[in-house]
């Protein structure tokens, strides 16, 4: 009768010791584990070079990383759980540098004050507010009208004044950024994306001439049906008319 087996026979992933690294996989962490437990130094060097190309090779995309040997020596000391004694041409990492968190970025919360221009065009307006030379910041100024313009035509997708344009740079300005009242900005209008008529005028054409080729093939074959009953009947009864009266009188 056969020995049913306990649960203490079977190897489960749950008796296991946990993968530290998950990439390199079971084997990997057992033959460092395998490295650690040599005697000698010599051995454990030649072993951990091995294992370092076979890492490589299980993980080719690091090769586009930078100093990629130094990031697989690291991951070769934390598989070990740093117990690993070889000699290293890196220095070693520290337990406590690869638990350290980065500090959480801040986000921005300021108000926009018109959206549709951003606050890129505010960023801009404080620059052009710093410019000291008179010929360069009305420069600056016309070329921010000129920005504003277009945010306003993308975003609202329709036409706008020069006058509702400068307006907007004053009071973003608080009344510092003017422009000389013969300047004309840049012109700008909302086009609708074109759409493909060749293509769908094509597909209708298509279309309507198979519908007129699929009804004139259909009367046409209906036409050849009738044509056919009427005429292959009768000519079938006369024939058999014609038999049947050269045939002479019926013997009963």
């Amino acid at each position: 009768m056969a020995q049913k087996g306990t649960p203490a026979d079977f190897d489960y992933n749950s008796t296991r010791s946990k993968l530290l690294l998950t990439e390199y996989g079971r084997n990997v962490q057992n033959m460092v584990k395998y490295i650690v437990a040599l005697p000698t130094k010599e051995e454990r060097n030649r072993y951990a070079n091995v294992v370092i190309d076979l890492m490589g090779f299980l993980n080719p995309h690091l090769r586009d990383v930078a100093d990629f040997k130094h990031k697989l020596w690291d991951h070769l000391h934390i598989i070990s759980d740093y117990k690993i004694d070889v000699d290293s041409p890196y220095p070693l990492p520290s337990p406590e540098a690869i638990h350290i968190k980065p500090e959480p970025l801040g986000y921005p919360n300021k108000r926009i004050r018109f959206k549709h221009y951003g606050k890129t065009i505010e960023l801009m307006i404080a620059k052009a507010k710093a410019i000291d030379e008179p010929a360069r910041k009305q420069h600056m100024v016309q070329s921010i009208a000129n920005f504003m313009k277009m945010a306003y035509v993308q975003w609202n997708k329709d036409s706008v004044t020069d006058e509702s344009i400068l307006s907007d740079l004053r009071e973003l300005s608080n009344g510092e950024l003017k422009l000389e009242e013969n300047i004309n900005l840049a012109r700008v209008e909302y086009r609708t994306p074109v759409q493909n008529t060749r293509t769908n005028n094509q597909r209708t054409n298509n279309n309507q001439n198979n519908r007129g080729g699929s009804t004139g093939g259909g009367q046409q074959n209906r036409s050849g049906q009738q044509n056919n009953r009427p005429g292959g009947g009768q000519q079938n009864r006369n024939n058999n008319n014609q038999n049947r009266s050269n045939s002479g009188p019926r013997k009963y």
